[in-house]
């Protein structure tokens, strides 16, 4: 497989390829990077990576966040994982994983080909919401191959508590054991969209073709898998690596819009994902940002510029040199 000009333009590449499970279904994802040589990557030292997982429904569009980390000194790659973004296939529904650790595989090949790069030693893992939940995950279960694993906004717990996973899991479980890819019929809302898009309020290009504003349909099969994947998180993870967790300092999550929406997550309960991230591991530094949309790195400039401030500070203490 070869790297190709990506959607983003000349200064990223992508290629496609398959990676199969234990399971013995091959499935395809996508590993994008910021060519070699473009932004400011030091040439000081070792070469290091970081890899970017994004969150559900979504796929990996922001350029300004490739270029922040060249900046830093490190090469930039992304996977858009399998029924996602640049790896949605007609025959597969959007979004849909029956089982969290079905990603493994396709993550474990984007680290291969990366080492292929010439970029021995861990990785940097960065994710963004579920994509946030899998990196943890995949980091408790692969401690000898991430360095330091930086969360956007995970989805480490359903709102409110456990006894609401616990609830929600009890009324999916049937459903999913006997009807994985059923729909379930939940209020849909676009207001994240709406806040993210510069189609509607927001300064992103989105593609709708990998983006949905109301975002891909919930499968009984998907929810369950994102409730056991919670069910781990508070059992705690015990992860060794360092870990920053960066959150907006306030939630939103009504059925109606609510200005409030554009300077706060309008998807996740930010106190319960603060509270469960002392869970993933011996080290957290959290970090709670004023006016953060559910992706901190999406904001409103003057917050955005925050993000990364706190990001780059946090960098110095645990970035190796």
């Amino acid at each position: 497989m070869q790297w190709q000009q990506d959607i983003l333009g000349e200064d990223f590449e992508s290629q496609t390829f398959t990676a199969a499970g234990p399971d013995g279904v091959g499935r395809t994802a996508t590993l994008v990077r910021l060519r070699p040589g473009q932004g400011n990557a030091s040439d000081d030292g070792p070469r290091r990576a970081v890899l970017f997982l994004h969150g559900w429904s979504d796929y990996f569009f922001n350029v300004d966040l490739a270029r922040f980390w060249a900046a830093a000194g490190y090469d930039f790659y992304a996977l858009d994982m399998h029924n996602h973004g640049r790896s949605l296939r007609p025959e597969s529904p959007g979004g849909y994983v029956a089982d969290l650790a079905a990603y493994d595989a396709e993550i474990e090949e984007a680290a291969r080909l990366i080492r292929q790069e010439g970029i021995p030693g861990p990785l940097v893992l960065m994710g963004h919401s579920t994509g946030g939940l899998v990196a943890a995950l995949w980091t408790s279960q692969h401690p000898e191959a991430v360095s330091l694993l930086i969360l956007n906004s995970p989805w480490l717990e359903m709102h409110g508590s456990s006894l609401v996973r616990r609830a929600a899991s009890s009324m999916v479980r049937p459903v999913a054991r006997l009807r994985p890819q059923a729909v379930l019929r939940l209020p849909e809302r676009g207001h994240y969209w709406r806040t993210i898009s510069d189609a509607a309020d927001g300064e992103w290009p989105v593609d709708e073709r990998y983006r949905p504003r109301l975002a891909f349909p919930v499968r009984a099969g998907w929810l369950r898998a994102v409730l056991a994947g919670h069910a781990r998180v508070a059992r705690g993870l015990d992860i060794e690596a360092p870990i920053l967790v960066l959150l907006s300092k306030g939630s939103a999550n009504g059925l109606l819009w609510s200005e409030e929406m554009r300077r706060t997550d309008a998807v996740l309960d930010v106190n319960i994902i603060s509270t469960r991230a002392l869970a993933l591991g011996r080290t957290v530094t959290i970090e709670r940002i004023d006016g953060a949309l559910h992706d901190v790195f999406l904001s409103p400039g003057p917050v955005r510029s925050d993000a990364y401030f706190r990001l780059a500070r946090w960098l110095r203490a645990y970035g190796e040199r």
